[in-house]
């Protein structure tokens, strides 16, 4: 089963190397609605695959680390990249051309790993983000697969340090120190897999993000 959350941010960007001039050479920006896909085998003692009030947590901070932005590609010009920095108080670093291709991988790719970070507490399934769909208007859009995370033509330059965020974007955040939590937590994990595949439960108390254990209404 699946369920479908919607965001949206506000932002401007050049793609460049793209074939349309005004998109590639001038400064421009869009409305950006974001559909999150999450499916599960199972649903939780509630009867729902995920609360939808969970989303409103660190998926919801992260998307909207991209509003009322600037967002650019890692490989500008170095003093375009200065003038962005000294006079944009937020901005969005990418190590990705800034196309609705790449925030679909990219919001794909962080969101597995804000959930994989998440302790959940009411019996919820196998919870995973199975799709993430970018609209940069409303005549089209592009569409991040589950599949998509293990193609390294699609992710090859994606990885934790993918993004950078401004510091007035991470000081609005509920927890300001949210994102570094969830890549000191992927790292660890990365740098110790041998001890993380022996012990799971250890791993499990580790995860940064805890979702509250509901009271029970009703004995299930």
């Amino acid at each position: 089963m699946v369920i479908r959350r919607l965001f949206g941010f506000c932002a401007s960007h050049m793609v460049r190397n793209c074939t349309s001039k005004r998109c590639s050479t001038s400064i421009h920006g869009h409305n950006y609605k974001v559909e999150v896909f999450i499916g599960a085998r199972s649903l939780d003692r509630a009867g729902m695959v995920l609360d939808f009030g969970i989303f409103k947590n660190q998926i919801a901070d992260f998307i909207d680390g991209f509003d009322h932005a600037h967002h650019f590609w890692d490989q500008e010009d170095p003093d375009f990249i200065d003038f962005i920095l000294k006079n944009s108080a937020r901005y969005v670093k990418l190590s990705v051309n800034p196309s609705a291709e790449n925030y679909a991988l990219l919001l794909l790719f962080f969101i597995d790993k804000i959930l994989q970070a998440t302790e959940f507490n009411n019996a919820e399934g196998d919870i995973n983000v199975t799709s993430v769909r970018v609209h940069e208007t409303d005549h089209g859009y592009a569409e991040a697969f589950r599949e998509d995370l293990e193609n390294p033509d699609l992710m090859g330059h994606i990885h934790l340090d993918s993004v950078v965020f401004s510091e007035e974007i991470l000081s609005e955040w509920k927890d300001a120190k949210m994102f570094e939590k969830l890549k000191t937590y992927h790292r660890n994990i990365c740098e110790n897999p041998a001890k993380s595949h022996k012990n799971p439960t250890a791993n499990h108390t580790l995860k940064p993000f805890i979702n509250p254990t509901p009271p029970l209404q009703i004995q299930c």
